[in-house]
């Protein structure tokens, strides 16, 4: 029995090392992406939580002003989680300051710290006669209920990430069980996060109840939180890190396209995909994609994305709603379209989804359709 849970706590330590590491290796990474940062951040809390739990087993943090430093911050986690899957999706992306806010509940993280704080104050300064006992019972009760909002905070920023790609998905018109690597890889992460949610869940419904808790942890202490934790740290930093190495080689082969394009050959793309939709009017396909583009004008994807990205300024998705956006304005206005609704001559035009076209069309119109048309008829 002594060998089995000297071997769970080797295996524990072994991931918060690791994760300490590789996560050194992302935020210090030549490619200084905030996604890498972000999720470098992330494997840290987890760690951070992780060698916490291993120094506990040896009373290493159990005494002095140890005890005032914050080592289990999960508040943060949830957040880190959702801004690593926009800015994995987004290169671009930085955090705005009302953003920011979202970390502000790291408080309840910090609650116990600022508790003995308190106290300390008090004992040094003599202010009140102090009694450690309720303070220290206030820090225990405190300790349990808290994972409730922890475990709340995380699950509904799993579901906004969730949320969030799948939007990001439709916009592309790239369904998640497709093969995009970046939409993968996220699918992955989250589903991992979820995983481990169900676990802690199970968890915590006995270790809230009062009659239970003793029972639960003296029976399986917290190696069924900690050992999923290890493993995700394990598979969090090796992957992640691939990930990001595999990231950096795609940009690298993007920008290597983009510089052995003469003028004259960006100009013939370019003319080649105007003639697409122009005249063979591709972007009628609702599932019309940049490889079905490329099979039209025997361009390389790769081809297609460098000239539309460096030197059109729009991706594949903006460039072909804009022309099924047109094709609604010029339709919208015709006679016989009186009988049809707004959202089929939307199909008509190639969109495949109300919402995606209700968003796109009021992006590069800065109206609704309904508000458009209106508008259209007062001016005639």
């Amino acid at each position: 029995m002594l060998f089995v849970t000297g071997l769970l706590r080797t295996f524990i330590l072994l991931g918060a090392l690791q994760g300490f590491i590789l996560g050194s290796l992302l935020f210090f990474s030549k490619k200084k992406r905030s996604s890498n940062r972000i999720l470098s951040a992330l494997i840290f809390l987890i760690s951070l939580a992780s060698f916490n739990l291993y120094g506990n087993f040896h009373s290493w943090f159990n005494t002095g002003l140890w005890e005032m430093i914050p080592m289990i911050i999960v508040m943060p986690i949830g957040p880190l989680i959702y801004f690593y899957t926009r800015s994995f999706l987004d290169p671009s992306f930085k955090m705005s300051k009302k953003e920011r806010f979202y970390f502000f509940p790291v408080i309840l993280d910090l609650m116990p710290s600022i508790t003995i704080l308190i106290f300390l104050i008090i004992y040094f300064t003599k202010t009140i006669k102090p009694n450690p006992s309720p303070w220290g019972n206030f820090i225990d009760t405190y300790n349990t209920y808290v994972d409730i909002p922890r475990w709340m905070s995380i699950t509904f920023y799993l579901w906004l990430s969730h949320k969030y790609l799948l939007r990001v998905a439709i916009k592309n018109n790239s369904p998640l069980n497709g093969q995009a690597t970046d939409y993968k890889w996220l699918r992955q992460f989250i589903r991992v996060f979820l995983a481990f949610q169900v676990i802690w869940f199970l968890f915590l419904i006995p270790y809230v109840i009062p009659k239970y808790y003793d029972t639960l942890l003296n029976a399986v202490g917290w190696y069924p939180i900690y050992i999923p934790l290890a493993i995700i740290i394990y598979w969090l930093g090796i992957k992640g890190y691939i990930v990001s190495q595999q990231e950096n080689s795609a940009v690298k082969k993007s920008g290597s396209i983009n510089s052995q394009l003469t003028a004259s050959t960006i100009s013939e793309i370019v003319s080649l995909l105007k003639g697409s939709m122009e005249e063979d009017k591709l972007y009628l396909n609702p599932n019309l994609s940049v490889n079905m583009v490329s099979g039209h004008i025997d361009i390389a994807p790769k081809t297609i994305s460098a000239v539309l990205n460096q030197h059109m300024h729009k991706s594949f998705n903006e460039f072909v709603n804009e022309y099924r956006v047109e094709a609604f304005k010029v339709k919208i206005l015709q006679p016989d379209m009186n009988n049809m609704t707004i959202t089929g001559i939307a199909f008509d035009c190639g969109f495949n989804s109300q919402a995606t076209f209700q968003r796109t069309f009021k992006q590069f119109t800065g109206l609704s359709p309904s508000a458009f048309r209106d508008h259209v008829m007062e001016s005639e």
